[in-house]
């Protein structure tokens, strides 16, 4: 037959004298049984399927040996080692043992083991767990637990974990206690070694392992979850995947988790089904399946997702349908300002929208009033204030509401028909408030900020969620020397919460004077303080711009024009005029003269 076209196969077919079966296994005598003592050769199964996790895996299926990968195999065989795919000659794995004590406890793992009553093989046989998958690990009893023995890299054993077989929490360590903590308590640790170059699993439980044993997977295992967080990631980099599976529960899953984002992209997770119950692990799946185990698990690999930065193209494909067809839902289109022109212009708010204006224009009284009507149409609103003071957004609120002036709201003489106006706005107010939350915690962060709006979605049942802050100079930084990197890197935290949540911003941003060190230029997007990242960042960048021919005017009759001077999607340019609805903190929109 023509020469395989890969080095894993002709490296095999170099080296043993069998045949082809079903599925890509090459099966022929095995070379090491005689070596080992048995009388009669057994059969050297190895995967030969490109397509699988385990190309190259061989295992003897009388198990003389364990099973492994080309490295291991050259090992025992005695091959040179440059004929081994994937030769590294700066790998010298014998270079990472640790210095081992002279006194072990060999004899003893054999004593345990020749113990075995029938009463221990029965309840491994529930399990799927044969008498020879028993010898091959060293499985044995002492008369009460049995013994896993956790024998280290250098062949020899020096500390067993007892296990009571009906009560795992019932256990204790025989041996060198130095063996029994990190970073020794690995259970069958020698097949780091025989897996170079290929996959093994990584179970949380003896059992587990014993499970995969018996599958004919190699693997290593850990006494519980917990000692996923002292596992170095340095032990799998000779590996090129690692199955990591885990009993069934939130704590397991977090652990492993958190061990797979320090190994990286090799990892790939096994996942239970859901419905699955809390504590099912693969030996609880041995004595469902029985005999069908093997297929169960199978399904598992095949299914089991990679631990990656990105999530995968079913994932993305998914949330970008669901997000384009959420454009089109209520939810989505009633978020909305209040103002007509403005709502129309932008077609509602959306995304990071950064509103910039002169001191004392009115930007604050501004985004209050379109927080606080969103807030009344139900819309989840979120309100930092590093400005005002939370009393003096409410008493705006309440004075626009009700048509009573703040200072109006304190005389005990009011006439009838303004109390009742003041009593129907408390009562605006107080419904509103169901969805508005004002915040003055200057210690915020972006964690913090995820968190609240969290709580009021899941608080409002809401997928969306308008955040407004006053302003963006005013959110903290570490110090005062680090201002303008500050306000950018918070521009890249609201980006992302953008994206991830669904949130629409709208920030208060203060302007830089400009030639003539006045607010009077026609707004433009060089005009904001601080910050050239705006122009990149803002969906929408606006300004609340004041004419100079009417900064003089009496209160009541000051004007101001909106301005969108960038946006993504929405053409530039004035959008409506806002005179001042004095004295009640509000604008009113009119179309530009």
């Amino acid at each position: 037959m023509d020469r395989p076209d890969d080095a894993v196969t002709a490296f095999y077919l170099d080296n043993v004298d069998g045949e082809w079966q079903e599925n890509g296994f090459y099966v022929g005598v095995c070379p090491f049984c005689k070596e080992n003592g048995r009388n009669k050769a057994g059969k050297l199964a190895i995967l030969l399927n490109r397509e699988s996790f385990f190309h190259g895996y061989f295992r003897c299926l009388s198990k003389c040996v364990p099973g492994g990968f080309p490295y291991w195999f050259a090992s025992l065989a005695e091959c040179d080692q440059t004929t081994v795919p994937g030769y590294n000659p700066d790998r010298d794995l014998s270079s990472q043992l640790p210095d081992y004590p002279v006194a072990n406890i060999n004899s003893e793992v054999l004593s345990y083991h020749d113990r075995l009553a029938d009463h221990l093989l029965d309840f491994f046989s529930e399990r799927e767990i044969t008498p020879r998958d028993l010898q091959e690990m060293q499985i044995g009893f002492n008369g009460r637990y049995i013994t896993y023995p956790y024998t280290q890299a250098d062949g020899n054993c020096y500390s067993i974990r007892c296990v009571h077989p009906e009560k795992v929490d019932d256990y204790f360590w025989h041996g060198d206690e130095r063996f029994s903590r990190d970073p020794f308590h690995v259970f069958n640790v020698q097949d780091f070694e025989r897996c170079t170059d290929g996959a093994m699993f990584l179970c949380e439980g003896e059992e587990n392992l014993l499970v995969l044993k018996h599958l004919g997977y190699p693997g290593v295992a850990v006494p519980f979850y917990h000692n996923f967080e002292t596992l170095a990631a340095a032990r799998f980099e000779n590996i090129s995947t690692v199955f990591l599976v885990t009993k069934n529960s939130v704590e397991s899953d977090a652990a492993a988790r958190e061990l797979a984002a320090r190994i990286g992209y090799k990892v790939r997770l096994l996942r239970w089904p859901a419905g699955t119950p809390r504590g099912y692990s693969l030996v609880d799946l041995a004595r469902d399946k029985k005999k069908k185990v093997g297929q169960a698990v199978s399904t598992m690999i095949r299914t089991s997702n990679a631990f990656s930065p990105f999530s995968s193209p079913e994932r993305e494909y998914s949330r970008f349908i669901q997000r384009l067809t959420g454009r089109s839902d209520s939810a989505y289109t009633s978020l909305l300002s209040g103002f007509e022109r403005l709502d129309t212009a932008l077609e509602g708010v959306h995304g990071i929208n950064v509103i910039g204006g002169a001191p004392k224009v009115g930007k604050s009284a501004f985004a209050i009033q379109v927080a606080s009507q969103m807030a009344e149409k139900g819309i989840p609103v979120l309100y930092y204030d590093f400005e005002n003071g939370r009393q003096q957004v409410y008493q705006r609120i309440l004075s626009r509401l009700s048509r009573v002036s703040v200072s109006d709201m304190a005389r005990n003489d009011l006439p009838e028909e303004q109390l009742k106006s003041l009593d129907n706005g408390r009562q605006r107010l107080k419904r509103m408030l169901q969805n508005f939350r004002v915040l003055n915690d200057r210690q915020v962060t972006p964690e913090l900020m995820r968190r609240h709006i969290d709580f009021i979605r899941h608080e409002n049942r809401s997928n969306y969620t308008t955040v407004v802050i006053d302003s963006l100079h005013k959110l903290p930084f570490k110090d005062l020397a680090e201002r303008r990197t500050g306000i950018d890197a918070w521009l890249r935290q609201l980006e992302s919460i953008r994206d991830e949540m669904q949130v629409s911003f709208l920030v208060i941003s203060e302007l830089s004077r400009g030639d003539q060190k006045a607010y009077t230029e026609e707004p433009h997007l060089g005009i904001f303080k601080g910050s050239g990242d705006i122009e990149y960042s803002a969906d929408n960048a606006m300004v609340l711009f004041e004419p100079l021919s009417t900064a003089d005017q009496e209160e009541e009759e000051r004007t101001m024009t909106l301005w969108v001077v960038a946006s993504r999607e929405h053409s530039p340019g004035p959008v409506a005029e806002y005179k001042l609805d004095y004295p009640y903190w509000g604008f009113i929109e009119r179309p530009m003269a």
